[in-house]
């Protein structure tokens, strides 16, 4: 069956606070495969991970030798009320015993385990690398916290995540990177058995667990992993198809509805969609800005304004031009 995107399931979450999709192990695999060798000697922390449930947890107990770790930490937030108090907990792992999970070894926080609190930045200003899928109604504070604490971090977030400017800003600086596996390159999340299965792609696994693939998901990163950053190849040609590329009401720039359709020798500025950051390479396109134009508005055609477009110039054309005309 097609997978058909659904955008609302992630915001249905940012606004109702259902921050409860777990990441499959297939996924983590995937992923994870490229960056091998960014671990070695590392400690690696796992700040929205309950141990009794995490694949992250299995993952990296699982690879812990083969790649060179040298702690894993994984900790989770658990929500406390006056009929319900409950601690958050933190699991240590060195590789010195066994892979199995030894529940005697959990520890208690003294408050809920919210990554937020004293004592889970406490074990975060010990780690290397963050590797987690986190919440995703907390995710713009989730990443200021660790560029605030300057770490190493692989995550998973909502494609809409791009819009927010502690995003785009790393984005443009590039600080921040796509990783490898988006949309449909993330199979599917694990969700509670309380939760609506929303969309058209969902499933309850073998193992009875219940599976929603929302296709609007990826890594960031600002990790070099190990799949090469290519040039974009362009086949599409702007002049004498001047028609095929309208012009913004708001800004001296042309529109492109599909990465694929970036001609290869117009030197302006062009709105290109957010999928085109998963094949960015900063040596071939500069990032001009984001969404708005020259009003502070958002870029409109025909006063009609298209999902949110990315502003770039194909700086590698425009050095061969220049290179051409001073040779």
């Amino acid at each position: 069956m097609t997978r058909k995107c659904n955008h609302s399931l992630l915001e249905k979450a940012k606004y109702n606070k259902k921050d409860e999709f777990y990441t499959q192990l297939i996924d983590i695999e995937n992923e994870l495969s490229y960056y091998e060798e960014a671990f070695f000697g590392k400690v690696v922390y796992c700040n929205c991970d309950d141990v009794k449930h995490s694949n992250f947890f299995k993952y990296f107990v699982s690879n812990f030798t083969k790649l060179g770790l040298k702690k894993l930490i994984c900790a989770c937030y658990k929500e406390s009320s006056l009929f319900n108090p409950q601690c958050g907990y933190y699991y240590e792992y060195n590789g010195s015993s066994s892979t199995e999970l030894d529940l005697t070894k959990i520890k208690n926080f003294n408050g809920n385990g919210d990554f937020r609190s004293k004592e889970s930045i406490a074990l975060l200003k010990q780690a290397d690398i963050v590797v987690t899928n986190p919440p995703f109604s907390l995710f713009r504070e989730y990443i200021s916290q660790l560029v605030e604490y300057k770490k190493k971090f692989l995550i998973i977030s909502n494609v809409n995540a791009i819009t927010y400017k502690e995003v785009y800003s790393l984005i443009k600086k590039n600080k921040l990177w796509l990783g490898v596996n988006l949309g449909r390159g993330i199979s599917g999340f694990i969700v509670p058995k309380e939760y609506e299965l929303y969309g058209l792609e969902t499933k309850i696994n073998k193992f009875g667990e219940r599976i929603i693939s929302p296709n609007n998901c990826m890594w960031l990163t600002n990790i070099n992993h190990s799949k090469p950053r290519g040039f974009i190849n362009l086949t599409e040609r702007y002049i004498g198809n001047e028609l095929k590329y309208p012009h913004y009401d708001n800004f001296d720039g042309i529109h492109i509805d599909k990465t694929k359709n970036i001609p290869y020798d117009y030197d302006g500025v062009m709105g290109v969609p957010l999928t085109f950051l998963h094949q960015f390479n900063p040596e071939q396109f500069e990032i001009i800005q984001f969404r708005k134009g020259d009003d502070g508005k958002d870029l409109k055609i025909n006063g009609k304004a298209p999902f949110f477009r990315i502003l770039v110039r194909n700086k590698k054309y425009i050095q061969n031009c220049n290179n051409k005309q001073t040779s």
